[in-house]
């Protein structure tokens, strides 16, 4: 945690990027540094490839690490076929990489590495650049679908059945401006919830440093309760997390259902 003025800890410095070993490499004019968040990417992926290893042994009687795979495979599997149809099982590799990648995320920015000095928890979700990438592969795949199995008849989605011929022009420009802020949305959404999240828990550290450095009285008055909050906003974080990237996922498979049957 940084501190300002002293003892006061600023909320908002958990979410600057910096390089890492304290120096920027440029090359050509860029700015190819190895980040905190560039890490934390890397510690995503590195965590999620060995929960995938070890749960895909293809055992007979699956333990408890492989049914914990084939558990959630089959959560995305169902929520991609209750969503568009047969047709939904083609997408399970992308929306469960996609799905398990922000939940891993989401968790990994939660988890309590602080207590080691020089080490803080960084939440790559909490940048927009970042969910915004996803959101717009996540967009881009819809188009590649529902024009590459529609043509042009994908237009057809931004007029809906029955529109009267009059009102046809007016619900068409409606409809495709709310098609293109999908990506805006999905993106935003996961941003601003992991968020407030973690400035809500960095506002509560402050109160719990603060109570303690003014002494006993203030250390039960002010520090226990904060304390206290803290591990129930870190219990519902921890659902948040798992519930953002279940939305993420969810919204993905709702906009390939318009793709592939324009509904």
């Amino acid at each position: 945690m940084a501190a300002e003025s002293g003892s006061k800890i600023d909320p908002m410095h958990q979410f600057l990027i910096e390089p890492l070993f304290g120096r920027h490499w440029v090359v050509a004019g860029y700015d190819i540094s190895f980040t905190n968040s560039a890490l934390w990417m890397v510690i995503t992926l590195a965590s999620l490839w060995l929960f995938m290893l070890g749960g895909m042994k293809r055992e007979l009687v699956p333990g408890r690490w492989q049914a914990a795979v084939e558990g959630f495979t089959g959560f995305v599997s169902n929520m991609l076929t209750s969503n568009i149809g047969p047709q939904g099982k083609r997408f399970v590799p992308y929306v469960f990489s996609l799905f398990m990648f922000i939940l891993f995320a989401n968790i990994w920015g939660l988890t309590p590495v602080g207590i080691v000095p020089g080490w803080h928890p960084f939440t790559i979700t909490s940048h927009l650049t970042v969910t915004g990438v996803l959101a717009v592969i996540s967009f881009a795949i819809v188009l590649i679908v529902g024009f590459g199995k529609h043509g042009f008849h994908f237009f057809s989605l931004f007029v809906p059945h029955g529109t009267p011929k009059l009102m046809i022009p007016l619900i068409f420009v409606v409809e495709l401006m709310s098609f293109l802020v999908r990506p805006f949305s999905l993106g935003l959404r996961l941003f601003v919830a992991m968020t407030a999240g973690h400035i809500l828990l960095k506002v509560l550290a402050a109160f719990v440093i603060s109570g303690l450095n003014l002494g006993a009285g203030y250390g039960l008055l002010i520090s226990l309760p904060s304390f206290l909050l803290m591990i129930g906003i870190t219990l519902l974080e921890l659902l948040v997390a798992a519930i953002q990237a279940y939305v993420f996922a969810l919204l993905t498979s709702v906009y390939l259902n318009d793709a592939v049957n324009l509904h």
